[in-house]
């Protein structure tokens, strides 16, 4: 029995905010990620490319973790493996682009699945792109914020010991859960159906609460 077999069956308590703690919650998530070389590669590559203030989030953690429970493939149905960090003091696309390149160059074997992006320049193209304004942010982590969902918000870096740290600003039970609970601090509600429908599509056991219309 392997170490991610081995970490399965508890993982449905630790969906449960009133029978599990967060700190349980963090060290299983831990365990989980330890035991996938991939992601291991990621973190330990980006760590010493010594980006600032850099991290692996969302999707390719959360749906990792839901790969583990469902006992499906560890890249079922994860588009991209997302690397974030925050330089303020070149925030061009040609310095963003740049920074995309090196992390590809590190990591040939996962170029094609890694999205690479500098949070200090979002705000300069989010409207453009989606039609409604973003904040400029204050650093990578306050990215987390403002994602559809708050079971997205969830991140990862690699401390000098080798050892992961964990952010989430909303707390790991939602997604041990396999539940997908809206996040109406940025108001997209499109967003976060489209994201439900494609998540749903994948991982058909997941609980999807529906974004409430009247919420202001």
């Amino acid at each position: 029995m392997t170490d991610i077999q081995a970490t399965k069956g508890p993982l449905v308590t630790l969906g449960n905010p009133y029978e599990a703690s967060e700190q349980e919650r963090c060290a299983r998530l831990r365990e989980i990620i330890v035991g996938i070389p991939h992601i291991m590669t990621i973190l330990l590559t980006v760590r010493d490319l010594q980006l600032p203030d850099a991290w692996l989030v969302s999707g390719g953690i959360y749906q990792t973790v839901w790969n583990v429970i469902t006992d499906r493939p560890l890249l079922h149905g994860i588009k991209d493996f997302d690397v974030i960090y925050f330089d303020g003091r070149d925030p061009s696309y040609e310095a963003e682009d740049r920074v995309i390149k090196q992390v590809e160059a590190a990591l040939p074997d996962l170029a094609a699945l890694l999205e690479v992006r500098n949070q200090a320049r979002v705000h300069l193209w989010y409207e453009k792109k989606f039609g409604r304004p973003y904040r400029p942010l204050d650093c990578s982590m306050d990215a987390l914020t403002t994602y559809a969902a708050r079971t997205h918000a969830v991140a990862l870096r690699m401390d000098e010991h080798g050892e992961p740290v964990v952010h989430a600003p909303f707390g790991l039970a939602n997604l041990f859960a396999m539940r997908l609970v809206p996040n109406y601090a940025q108001m997209n509600p499109e967003t976060y159906a489209e994201k439900a429908g494609r998540m749903k599509a994948s991982w058909p056991e997941l609980e999807i609460i529906p974004w409430e219309q009247d919420c202001r």
